[in-house]
């Protein structure tokens, strides 16, 4: 029996009842800007009346270890290894070892420079003086060049003569990834800046190895970590954790903080949501997860996450809980589904960065793509221009999950005093659109109301290549702001496209990413490899469009993936549709995603990978666009069969249009 839905907020007098709530971001997310879903459910439970804080433990733990006091600790556990230990012997250490002062003596400065508060540093850092070097600058002799244009040096192609700060932070970055295989060698095998611990969690199907890891005594990493959480804890005295895991990469360390909540402080309750959880623990049946955390929640947080706040306080029962998992007095893992509706999205408030140090975040400069670029280059505020996917069709996603398939959009008008609420409070404008695919109607409205209100911001995002995309529409969003557009070509293949159901062609990409080029919006196409029944000649044919696209300007970036099957998605769950045979997944009880397969093509996807990823590097700096693209490959293939003016066509066909 479904009782009537509870109201979307806590009344007053409920709210003064209500626990003080700490959200957490663990280690690793993005170290330049916060990751929004702290900002978003910080933001809306204050709306709500609920004293709300938050904290980025993912970019605490990079400061603190990335300090000269850092460092010294880091010092003291490379003297003490043994000679002949196999991470004394890795080169990173070694050279670490030998420029120790240096590091020691530079740290702060770059961390500082990194920061934007000392951006006159970057004289000494881009003149190679400075910072010590390890193996990670050996990359910077193999990139492309041409010695007698640039007198050899190896970044002149990259950031030509004026760019002294690029040229600083892509040195400073490879500093800093010198110090992270260090932190991976000498101290935690797992670290990493992003993907921390990551195949201890990523379709997992047991409990086993992230149990092993977290009985293991604590390494530099883990003390740090663990003394991290608990100074947030003393600071803000919560009566509820919530711990947001948007990536495998995220999940060892939540885990790590809630057993040093629980060993301090058992009294305060934990819950654990985000990507990772909607995505990969949607059958959870691990018992021993629920030693960690109170409550696992699924999919949009606030309507779960009001429903979690009355149980807390003593206001509803256990089996009142919204797609929350907890574990029974029996010790059995269950789903409490009471049925109430989402918190539409036109409600669920503005985002709040309030308590996240906005000017600690680093600004890297990793890889030279210049989609890549915007990831990790500066600070963007993140926010959501709808719920959902409106398309919510393409066999490859997860269409069949929350995240995708349940789509609400919001006005122009509510978008915008949002986007100008954010402005006031970070001082910013740089605003990342972080939808699957924005929607070609809601950003119309959205650049209409942007310029009509006169709010100057700049802005990109996600989109399916569609027609809707004309160039009035291109120039359109550009004047409202529109910097960059990155949109799924997938498999250049119409054959192949169509199967993906996709709802676009190759000639229709063209036509609609030349439009946006032509405004002035930098393109970056998704392309993918290894799709189901996709041939050698699939691919070669892929390649050759993929050239003519760059060598027409109609994209100025791109980047193949190698297909991910995962078991939510239409390939996942009709795999006899698209030719293949599902592997079975291993009896398990923890996490479930990606899904491995058979396809009777019997093509090394892998070995055409490097050939497709090393091609699609030279086309974004106009190297070889001529060259014929079987050349890239180290297997003979046969030649394209798509025509050489294929991409010319179309565009001369919009053109006569």
């Amino acid at each position: 029996m479904t009782l009537p839905a509870a109201p979307a907020a806590l009344n007053p007098r409920d709210a003064r009842a209500t626990p003080r709530v700490l959200s957490f971001i663990p280690p690793m997310t993005q170290l330049n800007t916060p990751y929004p879903s702290t900002a978003y459910l910080t933001g809306f439970l204050r709306q709500q009346g609920v004293d709300a804080a938050q904290e980025d433990l993912a970019l605490a733990l990079v400061l603190r270890l990335l300090s000269r006091a850092g460092l010294q600790s880091v010092r003291e556990v490379v003297d003490a290894l043994p000679a002949s230990s196999a991470a004394a012997r890795s080169a990173a250490v070694r050279s670490f070892a030998e420029q120790a002062d240096a590091y020691l003596a530079t740290i702060d400065r770059t961390i500082a420079f990194l920061q934007g508060r000392d951006a006159t540093l970057a004289h000494r850092i881009a003149g190679r003086g400075f910072l010590p070097e390890g193996p990670r600058f050996a990359a910077l002799d193999h990139y492309v060049h041409d010695d007698e244009a640039d007198g050899g040096d190896p970044l002149a192609w990259a950031f030509g003569a004026l760019g002294l700060q690029d040229r600083a932070r892509h040195i400073a970055t490879l500093y800093l990834n010198d110090l992270a295989d260090v932190l991976r060698d000498a101290i935690d095998p797992r670290f990493e800046f992003v993907r921390y611990a990551e195949s201890l969690a990523m379709s997992q199907p047991s409990f086993d190895p992230l149990t092993r890891a977290l009985a293991a005594p604590h390494n530099l990493v883990d003390a740090t970590l663990c003394e991290l959480a608990l100074d947030a804890i003393q600071r803000h005295q919560p009566g509820l954790v919530l711990l947001s895991v948007p990536f495998p990469g995220a999940v060892y360390a939540a885990f790590r903080i809630a057993q040093a909540i629980k060993a301090k402080h058992p009294g305060i309750r934990i819950a654990l949501g985000g990507g990772f959880v909607n995505t990969e623990l949607r059958e959870l049946a691990e018992p021993r997860v629920f030693d960690f955390v109170d409550f696992v929640s699924l999919d949009a947080g606030e309507r779960p996450l009001l429903a979690l706040l009355e149980h807390v306080a003593g206001r509803r029962s256990r089996e009142r809980l919204v797609r929350t998992f907890v574990r029974d007095d029996a010790g059995a893992v269950k789903l409490m589904q009471w049925q109430e509706p989402d918190v539409p999205f036109s409600d669920v408030g503005t985002p709040t960065w309030d308590g996240l140090p906005l000017d600690k975040y680093l600004s890297l400069l990793d890889m030279l793509n210049p989609m890549n670029r915007l990831w990790s280059d500066g600070r963007w505020n993140k926010l959501t221009v709808a719920h959902g996917c409106y398309w919510k069709k393409c066999s490859f996603c997860d269409v069949s999950l929350d995240y995708i398939s349940r789509y609400e959009a919001a006005s122009a008008e509510v978008l915008v005093d949002r986007i100008e609420a954010i402005v006031r409070e970070t001082g910013q404008t740089g605003f990342h659109f972080v939808d699957e695919a924005a929607p070609p109607k809601v950003l119309r409205a959205l650049a209409e109301e942007l310029l009509k209100r006169g709010v100057q911001i700049s802005w990109w995002g996600n989109v399916r290549f569609e027609k809707t995309f004309t160039p009035e529409l291109a120039e359109l969003l550009a004047q409202s702001g529109c910097i960059a557009i990155s949109g799924g070509l997938e498999v250049a293949s119409d054959r192949l496209l169509q199967l993906m159901k996709k709802g676009v062609s190759v000639a229709q990409v063209a036509r609609v990413t030349k439009a946006f080029a032509d405004a002035g919006i930098m393109v970056h196409a998704y392309l993918m490899y290894g799709f189901p029944t996709q041939t050698v000649q699939d691919t070669v044919d892929a390649l050759e469009y993929v050239r003519q696209l760059f060598e027409a300007g109609c994209i100025h970036s791109g980047f193949f993936h190698r297909f991910a099957c995962t078991v939510h998605s239409p390939v996942g769950l009709n795999p006899a549709e698209y030719g293949i045979e599902l592997v079975p997944l291993p009896e398990g009880s923890f996490a479930r995603n990606d899904v491995g397969f058979t396809d009777p093509t019997g093509v090394d996807h892998d070995r055409l990978g490097v050939a497709l990823k090393k091609a699609v590097y030279n086309f974004m700096h106009g190297n070889l666009l001529d060259q014929d693209v079987r050349a890239w490959f180290d297997v003979r293939v046969s030649r394209p069969t798509v025509p050489r003016q294929f991409v010319a066509r179309a565009l001369s066909d919009l053109t006569r249009g």
